[in-house]
């Protein structure tokens, strides 16, 4: 046996024997995950100026809308915050929009549909207001116009070059399994400067059972990694939050997929995804969600908070922080480290 599989075989022992002791050691706790009451799906919160904006899929018809909060408790109703007009011909999947404040203004990251292409696209809006109105600043989609992209989702890396993160979607792809893209974008984030390039596939490291990529959100932990949040579903438990981090820190690494699920339905609640993070007042991180799925007229799909842990390499849900879980992923991204070095 040459030193790669002795070291291929060890770590997985270890791995195993990990996971025995995280399976039997998970302490119960009570789920103290928030209900908005907001009907809402890819919900995205912002806060600026001690208030809460929450952006999302159904706020707003013919366009995007936005609730407001100063407690996360009582929301306004919705107030449309786009209008379409201009270079957007959207005419339907009004779909995730996200508002980020950058260099000064604020940036909507939406989905809708084309009238001239009938493909789905992001395309990018700026206000000088949380509450718009937002203008367009893309020629219609920024992402390519003859495929179907969804979900484009900002992030600015060490060196402050922003990036788009967006998922090519299944409905577009040959093999009908959808992928999660990047590209540079410029420092007015009218256009693309670089070419896409593939992160990672839906089935990759077989972590996935679905076709589906949904919902980006980059996050760089208290130790420096840089994960991401997507979506993705399950067999025996619906949609679901899955965990990606990047080898090297940056948007351009080899993305590994974290064994099981950051979220997923449970005896305690339904499934959920399209996650995002935001910090509480009381410095509580919490991951926005929204759940189910699948409404019905008796669970109604509402924005949902959950407090997660941020443990210096990936992030755990509050409800699962015993001992035994921290120990589990400390010894996997300690030797994920070691893979990284030997390329395995």
């Amino acid at each position: 046996m040459n030193i790669k599989k002795r070291l291929m075989t060890f770590i997985a022992v270890l791995l195993c024997g990990a996971l025995i002791f995280s399976a039997s050691g998970v302490i119960a706790a009570a789920y103290e995950t928030a209900d908005t009451g907001v009907r809402v799906r890819d919900p995205f919160v912002l806060e600026y100026d001690c208030v809460r904006y929450m952006y999302g899929t159904g706020l707003a018809w013919d366009g995007y809308g936005c609730v407001y909060s100063t407690d996360l408790e009582n929301w306004s109703e919705p107030v449309k915050v786009y209008e379409p007009q201009g270079a957007c011909d959207g005419e339907g999947d009004w779909w995730a929009p996200e508002c980020h404040y950058y260099n000064g203004s604020f940036y909507l990251f939406a989905t809708y549909r084309s009238a001239a292409t009938g493909k789905r696209g992001v395309g990018i809006f700026r206000s000088s207001t949380p509450l718009g109105p937002f203008e367009i600043i893309t020629d219609g989609h920024i992402t390519p116009k003859e495929s179907d992209s969804i979900d484009g989702t900002l992030y600015v890396d060490d060196d402050g070059q922003p990036w788009m993160v967006y998922v090519g979607e299944w409905t577009s792809a040959e093999d009908g399994i959808g992928t999660m893209m990047a590209a540079k974008l410029s420092d007015d984030l009218t256009s693309f400067v670089s070419e896409p390039v593939l992160l990672f596939r839906a089935k990759d490291g077989d972590r996935g059972n679905g076709f589906v990529t949904d919902g980006p959100f980059l996050y760089k932990t208290k130790g420096g990694r840089l994960i991401m949040l997507w979506s993705n579903f399950r067999d025996n438990s619906g949609y679901c939050v899955l965990v990606a981090s990047s080898s090297n820190g940056k948007i351009d690494g080899k993305w590994r997929q974290q064994p099981g699920a950051l979220y997923k339905a449970s005896d305690e609640h339904m499934d959920g995804g399209h996650a995002m993070l935001f910090t509480a007042d009381n410095g509580t991180l919490l991951m926005s969600i929204h759940s189910p799925n699948m409404e019905t007229d008796e669970t109604p799909t509402t924005a949902k908070f959950v407090p997660v842990v941020d443990t210096g390499d990936t992030l755990i849900m509050e409800e699962n922080s015993s001992i035994f879980t921290l120990v589990f992923y400390r010894i996997y991204y300690f030797f994920l480290r070691f893979a990284d070095i030997f390329q395995i």
